[in-house]
């Protein structure tokens, strides 16, 4: 393999891939933020959610608004739905990890909450299922996804599709979006 080859075509998928998604995705963010804002505004808490990566970037978006983004400021109530090792394990091994999420947004979801799921195909069983739950108890729903959608569409409020197929570029897309979110929730609450 020629590294140097290699090298310059993931940087060239990554371009494409960011030029692609600037402009498909401006008013779906510009979306998602007024979400946002709208439920800390109103007394409400963001939970993220996602598997492997996506885990790790809900864990990592939900640090960033509950300690800071940018500067000291006032907490940003957010929290990922992957973090509590006993409740996964007893999820997972008493109710199927399909119930992964589902049964965490029962237990502290509320009405005025918003919901982030976090999947690269838009196919995984736990995060649909916990927009069914989501949506049985009036708590919107927002999904960063990718693979045009796969089963979202219809299941969540707002949907940010990365177009691409290419996992790690969406899950680069991702974390792009998510910082972003972090950064213009500070500015809109008008916290820095």
């Amino acid at each position: 393999m020629d590294i140097a080859q290699f090298f310059e075509a993931e940087f060239a998928e990554h371009t494409a891939t960011v030029a692609a998604t600037q402009g498909a995705l401006g008013g779906d963010f510009a979306r998602l933020v007024d979400m946002a804002v709208a439920t800390i505004n109103a007394g409400g808490k963001l939970m993220f959610f996602g598997n492997g990566g996506s885990a790790a970037d809900a864990q990592h978006l939900a640090t960033e608004l509950t300690v800071r983004y940018s500067k000291n400021r006032k907490a940003i109530a957010a929290i990922a739905l992957t973090t509590d090792s006993s409740a996964l394990t007893a999820i997972g091994n008493d109710l199927g990890f399909e119930q992964l999420f589902a049964r965490q947004v029962e237990a502290i979801g509320r009405p005025g909450d918003l919901a982030i799921g976090i999947t690269t195909s838009g196919r995984s069983p736990n995060v649909l299922l916990a927009f069914d739950q989501a949506r049985k108890m009036g708590i919107a729903t927002a999904s960063l996804t990718g693979n045009g959608g796969g089963d979202l569409p219809g299941r969540a409020d707002l949907l940010l599709i990365v177009p691409s197929q290419v996992t790690a570029r969406i899950q680069e897309m991702h974390i792009l979006l998510g910082q972003m979110l972090c950064g213009a929730l500070e500015k809109q609450l008008g916290l820095v």
